[in-house]
């Protein structure tokens, strides 16, 4: 068993820096449930074309949108698998709808 000094601080740090990463994703979705919710008409939704329903895009003004699409499904929502609302990285701050869209859409690997 190896008892140096360097080997306590390793394993400590490494469980302290998982603890702390379950945390902060823990907050993270809490938060997500505090955002305001992208206003629709705001200039940066409509210039993306984001609705919080991806049903009621428009397939002839935005014709990247394919059928399954939506904020839930792509690489840029911050929200927790299941959740209803989460963080977007296009709009900081605000939480986009799971099953909303925008042309700015891209799907998770």
């Amino acid at each position: 068993m190896d008892t140096s000094r360097r080997n306590f601080f390793k394993r400590g740090l490494g469980a302290v820096a998982a603890v702390s990463v379950a945390q902060l994703a823990a907050h993270r979705i809490a938060f997500a449930a505090d955002m305001a919710h992208v206003d629709e008409a705001s200039p940066q939704a409509a210039s993306l074309g984001y609705k919080h329903d991806a049903a009621a895009i428009d397939k002839a003004k935005y014709p990247r949108l394919a059928d399954g699409q939506n904020c839930g499904n792509c690489v840029l929502y911050q929200g927790a698998a299941g959740s209803e609302w989460g963080g977007c990285g296009i709009f900081a701050g605000q939480a986009v709808a799971a099953k909303g869209w925008c042309n700015a859409y891209a799907p998770k690997a």
